[in-house]
């Protein structure tokens, strides 16, 4: 056989080809696996990375809820506390302003308190200007004695001085039946009584339509009609100032104050 030298290059350019090519893919080889594993891993890093910020946004997301939730708690708490403070403000007002009417009537009539002639109370949630009627009236008889009219007169002045209050005058017995003529029962000589002491109060200047009158006669003794001094005590006109407190805020703190005097 012939041998040239084409021939040599044709046997040499395989060989040296397929030598190359297995260094090449030997180098290859070795490259690509390491780089694999390392992408693998990092790959892993990542989801795992991935995963955990997923849980702390949602647990971001449920504090962020529960922050939500907290504020808008505290500020319907807060509108519920200025809520409270103001109606809180508005009963001590009330207070404020029942405490300055009982004292500007006990100071009105302080001098006729100090001689005995009438007495200011809180009875039942109700102002009550008291008077006993063995100054005003003789015995089984309606009508005012000259020194009971003049007292009477003088509280009607004073009560007509204040503005934006009615008086309801009450008349009040003992339980002594009467026995007069004029007068069918205590309840008859109890009403003609309060009656006759409107009509003084009216014409000492308490407008008509802030008065009226009553009659308890013996339903409501404030003493034991067992005693004198019991039935004295329940022989009696009481001036009530309308409207009825004892609804109003401020009437514990009027019974705490009025005991106190």
């Amino acid at each position: 056989m012939r041998v040239t030298s084409d021939t040599i290059r044709l046997t040499i350019r395989p060989a040296m080809s397929l030598a190359v090519a297995g260094i090449c893919l030997s180098l290859s080889g070795c490259v690509t696996s390491g780089t694999h594993e390392k992408l693998q891993k990092e790959h892993e890093a990542i989801q795992e990375e991935n995963i955990r910020l997923k849980a702390d946004l949602i647990a971001a997301g449920g504090r962020i809820s529960t922050l939500d939730k907290s504020l808008e708690s505290t500020s319907s708490e807060r509108d519920r506390m200025a809520k409270a403070l103001a109606e809180s403000n508005q009963r001590q007002a009330e207070v404020d302003k029942r405490m300055a009417e009982y004292r500007d009537l006990v100071g009105k009539f302080k001098e006729m308190i100090d001689s005995k002639t009438l007495l200011v109370k809180i009875d039942k949630g109700r102002m009550v200007v008291g008077m006993a009627t063995d100054i005003l009236f003789t015995s089984g008889s309606a009508k005012l004695s000259p020194t009971g009219k003049t007292a009477v007169s003088n509280v009607g002045k004073l009560l007509a001085s204040i503005e934006g209050r009615e008086f309801q005058i009450e008349g009040h017995t003992d339980n002594i039946p009467i026995g007069s003529a004029s007068f069918g029962s205590n309840w008859d000589l109890a009403s003609q009584r309060a009656i006759n002491v409107l009509k003084v109060m009216k014409d000492a200047g308490v407008p008509a339509e802030r008065l009226s009158a009553a009659s308890y006669g013996e339903t409501r003794p404030v003493g034991p009609n067992s005693t004198p001094q019991g039935r004295a005590a329940n022989r009696r006109i009481e001036i009530v100032v309308v409207p009825d407190l004892s609804g109003l805020p401020g009437f514990d703190a009027l019974n705490r104050l009025s005991s106190a005097n």
